[in-house]
Formats: C-alpha cells, structure tokens, sequence
C-alpha cells in the first residue's frame, strides 16, 4: 500500500480483489476534486486548499482501502477488499503524482505554524512514495510473516460486527476472498518472471500456514469465529442463515482457494524463488536497500555506519551483560552463561496458560506505574492474548496491534506461546514493557487519541519513531520497579542487545555480503535467545529489509535528546513533561523529534529565567 493513502498501517493492505466497480466512479469523484485543488479555480487561501486536500487524501484512503476503513472504525467498504489488481496499482501510482502536484501548487510560506509542520510530514510521505515506486514490492505479497493465509484471518478477527448488515459485509467479504488469493497469486507470477521474490529460505513454513486454514469444519476457521456467538441484536433465524451462508462461502470460495494457493507455493513458486538472501541480489537491490535504509530509520545514515554503530552498541552492552554475571557469581564463560539462561527449567513455564498468565501480572504491574513517569496517559484499554496458533510457529515472541476509539477496539499484546522450552521467562519483562505499556500500547493509543491533528497524524507512523519508543520504553522499567533480580537485568540487556545485533546482521546481509548463518552465529554469540527465535528473527530481516535498524536508531536518539534536556534543565527537569513531548505530536520523523524536544527545552529555560 502506497502512503497517498497513508501508507504505514498494515500489511493486511496488500490483500487484493479486482472489484472495480464497486468504488471506481467515488475515486475518480475525489481525484478530479484533487485537480481543482491544484488548478485553485475556486481562488482558495493556501490554508484553506491544504485543509481540503488533507480531508480528499482521508476520503481516498477509505474508498481505496476498505481494509484500513475496518481498522479505523469507518463504515465504508465493509463487504469488500483493496483493489489491488495490477491496473488499479498502475493507477494508483499516478493518483501519488497527482497528489504530490497539488501539494507542491499550496505555497507552504502562507501557511501557519502547526499547518507547515503537516505539510512537511504529508510533503515528505508523499515524496518517498514516488520514490519508492520503482522499487517492485508488489511482485512479493507473501512470505513467512504475512499474506492471504494470514491476513485475512486477521482482518476479519478485529471486524466488530453488531448488527444483521455489518455480519452482511462479512459474508460479502468471505464470498471474495478466493480473489483475494487469485490476485496474491497473479502478483507472485509476476515476481518469479521478473526475479523479484522472497528468498527459498524463509518460505518453509508457508506451506504449513496455508495447511492450517484448511480446516474441515468450517465452523472451526478462524475466519468465521465472529460467527460462533452472535449479539442478541441479531434475531436468531438470521443467525442460523448467516452461519449457514458463512461456511458456504468458506466450502465453496476460499478452502478451494487455498487450496489452489497451497499447490502453487510447493509446486511452481518456491521451487522458482531466489536461493540468495540478500536485497542486494534483487534488481537494483543495492538502491532499494538504501531506500528501505532512508525510510525505516527516517536519517540520512549510510548502511555502513549504521553497521558500525552496531559494532559499537554491542561491545558497550556486552560489557554491561558482563558486569550481571559477575553479579551472580555464576562460575564459567560468557558462553556459558549464555548456555545456563536457555536451558535451566527455572527459566521456562510448562503451560501455556501459566505463560499468559505471568505476562498479564507484568502489564497488571506496570498499569499504576505509569503515573511516575508519564504526565498524560492514554484511556484506551489493552489485553494480552496468544498469538493465533495457524501462525505461531513463524511470528516472533511477541506483537502489539493498536486499538482505536473509533473502532470501539481495545489493543492487544499478542504473546507466543508456541514452543515454551524457547520462551524464558527472564525475557517476559522486557517485552511487556516493550509491547504492552509504556511502549506500543501508550505510543499509540495517545497517537489515536490526539485532537487537533489531521488524520494521518494519528494513524500514521515512523518506524523509527515507534519502535524507537517500544525500545527506550525497556530501559524504563527500573524507574518502574522491574528488573529487580539479575536475571530479569539480564533479560532487559539481552533484548537491547538483540536491537544492537540488528543492526549489525541486516546490514550485514543486505549490503555486506554476510550469509544466513554468519548472522545466526553473530546473534547466537552475543545474545542469550533461544536458536528458534534467532532463526525467526534473522528470517525476519531477510524478508524485511532495513525495518529492524528502525528500534535501536530511534532509541539512540531518544536517549540523546533526554540527556541533552537533562544537562540543559538540571533541577527544572520533569521526566514526566519530557515523555508528555515526546509523545505529544503523535509519530514524527526523528529530526522533527529533535526540534521539538529543543524547543521545550528552549520554553522552559525562558521561563524559567
């Protein structure tokens, strides 16, 4: 998905279906409106035009993306998928150039100053994305952490049907899915024939994810749970009606479907897929890999340096990590510390429910703790759940997918209960803080909360940013009450250490030439995590290009504005305001962060004097 239509939101926007007619005549309505705009035949103010158009780009998301319509709480295009037939694609491409023109007609000098920084951050999107447009990413819809065998799971898990209709629009969406998977499919020939493809590697598990939404009792697919317990709103001769329709829709379209998918993936597409691993290897990898670069950690930072600040980080952290074992009087190497945390039966739960429930006392401690170091808090609730088991054995230990006060959605820590004996528990507080609050859930159910800001603001994002701020949000724990035993310490230091290595091993592989196991021996020297989850995470990186240097860039950067604030306010220092501004402009690149940040600092030295 292209950000015209404000493009960081979720991977499950890749999913496609050819249903043309159902919206076309509202986009060409908006992007004649977007041609008047630019022409000004209306003899508009700049400010007026640059409100307008940033109410069509609203428009033309929700037209376009269904799917991102569902996430927000937006009642357009509930009974259908993005068109993403490679015509709708083309043509989308050039609604970015359209869009672009009429940012560049609006001259931003008249502007005011909350508007200009809007237009910056629109501007700027809005020029990567045409940027970004030679680079082929369409050609690669599916790989080991998303695509049709998972994401239309998920898009219907946070559907919230009330009503007959809404439950209407979803057998409307079950009966197209099969066009969901022909268009993943037609998009996957194309990468073979132009040799853009996921690596063989990573591949493996794909087959078993397909597998797995091939139940027999359509009842038991997760893509009809919302159909198992019905409101009372919905009278029950039309649930009976609905149900029966629902598992028509799965017998009929998308088991079929799958199906099809399944003997696709085993016979024709991963047998053709690329056994390099590098994005180097693609056509013009080494620009696409420098462009992922740019985007993900929001700097200017070549490959090379962000490899060797990698270098550096590691070396600092191993010799924190170092200075813990000394501390437990642990008798042995590194090696063998490292060796002790992965296999010793008092760092693995037995029960998955055990697991769940220790990670729910985490976040049930962190809650009131937030008070200490943060001004204003979000009032949006979260939970924490596993991991759907048709992808557990591929996702990572954990994830956070946001809520929304529109949507009438809570946010979840999704956790990984798949192969406890890889699941330490000195890990667990870490990554609480990291998913759950204050990191992802307080980022960005603040960011859904904000008033006064164009739309793109409070749903759109920088990785750098975001994921910047889950990672500063671990070494906040101490300041909350965590990290009291070495172990758990040690757990913390583990997982910025992890951030560390990624920047050494995607660079690594992506620009450096490193191979596979190169990395996983990197990791697997310098970290205590289980070899699964290292393979999962190294796996990760390969079909994610540059968006694991985001976290530890973005950390670095926070760290450094917080101490220079620190330096520069002495006594007048307020932990709680700092955090308030960092958080209070919703996600922003990290030069934006930086201004912002100084200029606090500049108000509060004023007034102080």
């Amino acid at each position: 998905m292209n950000r015209f239509a404000n493009t960081l939101v979720l991977s499950m926007l890749l999913l496609a279906a050819p249903l043309w007619a159902d919206y076309k005549a509202d986009v060409e309505a908006l992007v004649d409106q977007v041609k008047v705009l630019t022409s000004n035949e209306a003899g508009q103010t700049d400010s007026q035009r640059f409100q307008s158009l940033t109410d069509l780009s609203y428009e033309y998301a929700m037209v376009s993306f269904p799917e991102f319509a569902t996430f927000l709480g937006d009642p357009r295009g509930q009974d259908r998928w993005s068109d993403r037939s490679e015509a709708a694609v083309r043509e989308r491409e050039q609604h970015q150039v359209l869009m672009f023109e009429a940012l560049k007609s609006i001259d931003r000098t008249q502007l005011g100053d909350s508007e200009k920084v809007n237009y910056d951050l629109l501007y700027r999107s809005t020029e990567e994305d045409l940027e970004g447009q030679q680079f082929p990413g369409e050609f690669m819809p599916i790989n080991q952490m998303g695509g049709p065998q998972q994401n239309i799971a998920q898009m219907m898990a946070i559907t919230r049907p009330k009503t007959y209709a809404d439950y209407e629009n979803m057998i409307a969406r079950l009966e197209s899915a099969d066009q969901v998977i022909e268009n993943t499919i037609d998009w996957m020939r194309k990468g073979l024939e132009a040799g853009v493809t996921p690596p063989k590697v990573t591949l493996r598990d794909v087959p078993q994810q397909i597998r797995n939404q091939l139940v027999d009792d359509p009842a038991k697919s997760p893509l009809l749970t919302a159909f198992q317990q019905m409101p009372d709103s919905v009278d029950t001769l039309q649930q009976e009606s609905l149900r029966t329709r629902a598992n028509a829709a799965f017998s009929d379209k998308i088991a079929p479907a799958f199906e099809k998918l399944l003997t696709f993936m085993e016979e024709e597409y991963i047998p053709g897929t690329r056994d390099s691993i590098a994005m180097r290897d693609l056509p013009n990898g080494e620009a696409w890999y420098a462009y992922n670069v740019k985007q993900m950690t929001t700097t200017d930072l070549t490959p090379e340096q962000i490899h060797q600040i990698g270098l550096d980080e590691v070396k600092r952290i191993r010799s924190e990590m170092e200075a813990i074992i000394e501390s437990t009087d642990f008798e042995g190497s590194f090696a063998d510390f490292l060796e002790f945390l992965r296999t010793d039966p008092q760092f693995y739960h037995t029960s998955k429910e055990a697991l769940l429930q220790e990670y729910r006392d985490i976040a049930k401690r962190a809650d009131p703790e937030l008070m200490k170091v943060f001004g204003k808090l979000p009032r949006t609730p979260y939970g924490v759940i596993e991991v759907p088991s048709y992808a557990e054995k591929s996702q990572t230990t954990a994830y956070y997918q946001r809520g929304s006060v529109q949507a009438g959605r809570p946010g979840y820590f999704y956790a990984n209960t798949y192969a406890l004996d890889t699941r330490p528990r000195w890990e667990m507080e870490a990554l609480t803080l990291h998913e759950a609050v204050p990191g992802h859930h307080l980022q960005l159910a603040l960011q859904d909360e904000l008033e006064d800001m164009p739309w793109f603001r409070r749903v759109g994002g920088y990785t750098a940013f975001s994921e910047g701020w889950g990672l500063y949000s671990e070494s906040l724990g101490e300041e909350m009450g965590f990290y009291k035993d070495p172990y758990s310490k040690f757990g913390q230091l583990t997982y910025e250490m992890w951030r560390a290595i990624r920047l050494v091993v995607d660079t690594g592989m992506h620009h450096l030439g490193w191979s596979r196991q190169q990395a996983i021996d990197y990791f697997k020297e310098n970290a205590g995590k289980q070899e699964h989850d290292i393979i999962v995470e190294v796996d990760r990186y390969i079909v994610w290009p540059g968006q694991a240097l985001a976290y530890k860039i973005g950390e670095l950067k926070i760290k450094e504005l917080r101490a220079y604030a620190t330096a520069e306010l002495g006594d007048a220092f307020d932990i709680r305001a700092f955090h308030d501004v960092v958080l209070g402009n919703g996600a922003v690149p990290l030069s934006v962060l930086d201004t912002n940040v100084k200029e606090w600092v500049a108000e509060v030295l004023g007034t102080r004097g």
